[in-house]
């Protein structure tokens, strides 16, 4: 059951849009039926705007040198809101289509007078002990950013705090605002990262303590969602790698140094992945050890009674035989004489045992 769901999550179905012309809005993801919120935030050195209501005059202005915006939609499945939003800010219809397509993989994309950016943001939940991914899509324009992301809820409330508090950020352009954003999308990857080392922590401490099939079934579990999580992650290395080093006049230079530290964050995560994934097949490995021990332990307590019982069963075998001749049969002290002979087998068999280490008492 959970490997199947890890399907769908490494695997949404495409089946709705196949033939569909390129360009074609086409909601591919989780189902919703709610309302799809905008967020619009304007700011510069000295004003700060924050509207929870934005019409699409208000959005065509994005385009129009001033103030830096910031437009969030908490929301891609409704496309003819999508279609809206990219007429008013002219966006290329693939890229549309990319926005509403939730299955894209971690890239940026050049177009004239913009960029897009796409990357996945990853929470985790320590109720089902599952990682939740979403796309999250920027688009990067001279003087706004546009994020896009599948449902309501985000990482990004510190970087709202920067610019209400009026830091640094609020005179810096559109660029170091995309930034600000891929950080914070970046930095609670290690958030999700402390939680799930907790996690493999604890199963760890469990696997030395008490291996069940339960401890088995958990570390396959951590292991599908390192898969998950690499899949992510992975691929956001090439876009910061692009975005700090092409020369891109969306992007200023002093913007680039910034960038470069959030690479070298992302790598950090990939390598602290990788970790886990190492750590996980070590567990396993230590896991099939240990079943492997205990079924080695028990065959060696069968082994030595079936061992004990071998002579036992030939000298009560040989006395069963039904011959008419046998002296011992008659003789007086015959009876005592086999069990002590019995005896005297199985003591000598243990000691044998115990001097060549095979049993310990």
């Amino acid at each position: 059951m959970k490997g199947r769901k890890l399907a769908r999550k490494l695997v949404v179905r495409r089946g709705k849009k196949a033939g569909a012309a390129p360009g074609t809005l086409v909601h591919i993801g989780r189902e919703y039926d709610t309302a799809v919120p905008m967020r619009l935030i304007e700011y510069d050195d000295d004003e700060y705007e924050d509207v929870d209501e934005v019409d699409a005059q208000r959005i065509g202005q994005l385009r129009e040198p001033g103030k830096v915006s910031w437009l969030n939609v908490d929301g891609v499945h409704k496309p003819d809101l999508i279609e809206t939003l990219g007429k008013e800010l002219g966006l290329h219809p693939l890229v549309m289509e990319d926005i509403v397509n939730t299955d894209q993989r971690a890239k940026v994309e050049d177009y004239e007078g913009y960029l897009y950016i796409v990357l996945r943001m990853l929470r985790f939940d320590p109720q089902e002990n599952e990682i939740l991914s979403e796309q999250l899509s920027l688009v990067l324009g001279p003087h706004f950013v546009l994020s896009v992301q599948e449902h309501p809820g985000d990482v990004f409330e510190t970087v709202r705090d920067r610019l209400k508090t009026g830091r640094r950020i609020r005179f810096m352009q559109a660029d170091y605002l995309a930034y600000a954003l891929l950080d914070a999308v970046v930095d609670h990857y290690f958030v999700m990262l402390e939680e799930l080392g907790d996690q493999i922590e604890a199963l760890e401490d469990e696997l030395v303590v008490t291996a069940t099939p339960e401890t088995l079934e958990k570390i396959h579990h951590y292991k599908r969602e390192m898969l998950l999580l690499r899949k992510s992650v992975w691929p956001l290395r090439e876009v910061l790698s692009r975005l700090s080093r092409d020369d891109n006049p969306l992007i200023a230079p002093e913007t680039r140094v910034f960038l470069r530290d959030v690479y070298d964050h992302t790598i950090h995560v990939i390598e602290t992945v990788d970790t886990f994934r190492e750590l996980l097949v070590g567990m396993l490995d230590v896991y099939l050890s240990s079943v492997s021990n205990r079924m080695n332990e028990v065959m060696k307590v069968l082994t030595i009674f079936a061992t004990l019982f071998m002579p036992l069963t030939f000298i009560a075998g040989v006395y069963g035989m039904n011959f008419e001749y046998m002296p011992e049969l008659e003789w007086r002290f015959g009876y005592p004489a086999v069990w002590g002979v019995m005896i005297v087998t199985v003591i000598g068999l243990l000691v044998f045992f115990r001097r060549r280490g095979w049993l310990s008492l």
